[in-house]
């Protein structure tokens, strides 16, 4: 659809929506730029306060997947007018804490009435417009950074189902609290959120006109995220990632079913990839190396 959509043609326009890219970036001075998104979702964990501030923190994401530095939010809330009034101000309190933290400003939001709750914000943050990072400045030469492990829509199904250990849950948690804040030189990056490590890869790979190697024995995984997948705890979301990326995918090896499953996995609050020049390798505190950037060749994917 997105084609057929008129839009205002403006020179100060750095990131749109042409490459799929996490955020876009507006030039405001030969400084500064801003950057903007918005992400809000339905509750992932039962817990109020802990939905909020995942959603918030999943926001946030989009605007250091940009390079940037978030200054303001304004939260988006679909909520039961009938609804626990204590709950929601967990929730609300949960999205404040860790938008506090991120150093980033709530300056008001919207909500509607609406039997399914859902949160999240509109963050804007700013960039110095040379070194902003897209999901098109992937080089080849370039290291593979990612800063989170994999496996939260698959812990995510196996909670619904009931069969999730409170360790695993815990876990899955506190990676998704975790703000994704880096130090990092990067010449590009995206998160990995709903469309998986290999649909996020497949974006940044076409954006850069790359080829992307994943060794998949370096991707980590959360703790417990293999056995679910194996017991097939696969949310819909999965499949519909392999539909959407398997096509650009070119596997060197064969894999255990849950080991590809958790590649396409959708995730809530990922972490970074990273395309990292290798004298830069150091500086990324956090994360591990899971691969390479090559010239194109016959897939826009590799994976090892």
């Amino acid at each position: 659809m997105l084609p057929g959509i008129p839009r205002l043609k403006d020179p100060n326009v750095m990131v749109g929506f042409e490459t799929s890219d996490d955020a876009g970036v507006y030039r405001l001075s030969p400084e500064c730029a801003l950057v903007q998104t918005v992400d809000f979702f339905t509750p992932i964990v039962d817990d109020p306060y802990t939905f909020g501030a995942i959603a918030a923190a999943n926001a946030l994401s989009d605007v250091y997947a940009m390079g940037g530095r978030p200054l303001t939010s304004l939260s988006i809330l679909c909520y039961p007018g009938t609804g626990d009034l204590e709950d929601l101000e967990q929730i609300l309190k949960g999205g404040a804490e860790k938008m506090i933290e991120a150093g980033c400003v709530v300056l008001g939001g919207h909500s509607v009435n609406d039997d399914e709750i859902k949160f999240g914000y509109a963050v804007t943050g700013v960039v110095h417009p040379e070194r902003m990072w897209t999901n098109a400045g992937a080089r080849p030469g370039d290291v593979l950074v990612l800063t989170k492990p994999i496996g939260t829509g698959v812990i995510g199904t196996a909670l619904k189902r009931g069969i999730a250990r409170d360790a695993d849950v815990n876990s899955v948690i506190s990676s998704m609290l975790q703000l994704n804040r880096t130090e990092a030189v990067a010449n590009g990056c995206t998160d990995i959120t709903g469309f998986g490590l290999l649909g996020h890869a497949r974006e940044m790979a076409l954006a850069s006109g790359v080829t992307l190697e994943i060794d998949s024995s370096a991707v980590e995984f959360l703790p417990g995220a293999l056995d679910y997948a194996a017991q097939g705890a696969q949310p819909g979301g999965l499949k519909n990632n392999r539909d959407f990326a398997s096509c650009a995918v070119r596997f060197e090896r064969d894999l255990s079913p849950e080991v590809e499953a958790l590649l396409y996995d959708p995730q809530t609050s990922g972490g970074l990839l990273l395309s990292v020049a290798p004298g830069h390798v150091a500086g990324c505190v956090i994360g591990r190396m899971i691969g390479r950037v090559t010239e194109r060749g016959e897939s826009p994917i590799r994976v090892l």
